[in-house]
């Protein structure tokens, strides 16, 4: 059976599919439906603390794994994704990748702020949140970029990830609700980019261990995706408000994202855009940030420096922020390849090949004029 195939077929299907999964499992198990829970029951499973019987609530390792392991299978994911961050990038490398992380960055802080000023922050219009936008908008799909600048762009484009991977994970979010008012101590940053910091010393101190963890980038991710989604309900996926939330920041992670970073690109006097339209896409992994935003509030409020309904608040919007950033993967998923290929036509057209490296193109025309002057 081609199981793994199929599901990524689907965009951002590591993620999605199973968090899908998980959520109908655990819609099923919140009906409570008589004959499943009496067949429960038979087995020996306790009850919960409101009296009934749930499969996903077995205890021992199943309970572990699939209803409670989210935080620790997150923590995983940063752990490895943090080794994979290249520190010797080369010069044009390193120029592209603060570019285009800054400019997606300060983008998503943008357009985050603008909405907490006009509307709720937690639950505004369409039910959008402050989390949901700058969590969607800051995060870019990391393989979806290799691949896309892979075809279409160049050495320096494709090794621009390395730095890129900064924005995989709940720091940068967790930052951006600090600038917008929300108290988090040290600690809850800390806690959030130890994970990502010893990554990232052992995979720049010893190559070996960043190849032994580089499958971690994504053999958890399915995991993390499934016990996500067994905290949620399905119907969250069908709420027309929801989908219409997580479409309205797909759309906007994708044309001002791209249009900003093809802005600084501009700027800073490169010919080539497919590197800023390339990262304009919502990465899969974005989804389980409401949640680590969530446990951190959690630190916050039992430090004093956050208020218990602030925490709450958070803790509240963690599902239909989570939802909303699933449809905004699969939307960017759609928009992400197209806009690259529009912008490679056009490109093309005005004589500018995106696989070249505008240095080696400078070069060839400096041999050229030289030889035809001598």
């Amino acid at each position: 059976m081609k199981i793994k195939k199929t599901i990524e077929k689907v965009p951002g299907g590591l993620m999605v599919v199973p968090l899908l999964f998980g959520a109908l499992l655990n819609t099923i198990d919140q009906m409570h439906i008589p004959f499943v829970m009496n067949f429960l029951k038979k087995l020996g499973v306790a009850q919960t603390p409101d009296g009934f019987y749930e499969f996903l609530r077995i205890g021992g390792f199943s309970e572990a794994l699939f209803k409670n392991g989210s935080l620790v299978l997150i923590a995983l994911f940063l752990f490895c994704a943090g080794s994979q961050m290249n520190l010797k990038v080369g010069g044009r490398a390193l120029k592209k990748g603060v570019l285009l992380t800054s400019s997606k960055y300060l983008t998503g802080l943008a357009i985050g702020l603008l909405f907490g000023l006009f509307f709720d922050p937690m639950d505004g219009i369409l039910g959008l949140s402050t989390l949901a936008i700058i969590a969607a908008m800051t995060n870019g799909n990391g393989g979806m970029y290799v691949a896309l600048t892979g075809q279409y762009g160049n050495r320096s484009d494709v090794g621009a990830v390395s730095v890129l991977s900064l924005n995989d994970g709940p720091f940068l979010t967790l930052m951006s609700l600090g600038l917008l008012g929300s108290s988090f101590p040290v600690i809850a940053f800390i806690a959030v980019l130890l994970p990502i910091g010893l990554g990232m010393l052992l995979g720049n101190l010893d190559p070996e261990i960043r190849a032994f963890l580089k499958p971690g980038e994504i053999l958890p991710v399915p995991f993390f995706a499934f016990a996500l989604g067994a905290g949620m309900n399905l119907a969250s996926f069908f709420n027309p408000s929801v989908v219409a939330a997580g479409l309205t920041i797909g759309i906007l992670t994708t044309v001002l994202t791209a249009a900003t970073g093809i802005l600084v690109f501009k700027l800073f006097k490169e010919k080539s855009y497919i590197g800023p339209v390339a990262e304009a896409s919502t990465a899969g992994n974005a989804a389980a940030t409401p949640a680590a935003i969530a446990a951190a509030s959690a630190v916050a409020a039992s430090s004093g420096m956050m208020t218990s309904a602030e925490a709450a608040g958070y803790a509240s919007i963690v599902n239909v922020a989570t939802a909303q950033i699933s449809i905004a993967t699969l939307t960017t998923a759609i928009l992400c390849p197209i806009a690259v290929i529009l912008v490679d036509k056009y490109q093309k057209k005005r004589g500018i090949d995106g696989t070249i490296e505008d240095l080696v193109l400078n070069n060839d025309i400096n041999k050229a004029t030289h030889s035809s002057s001598n």
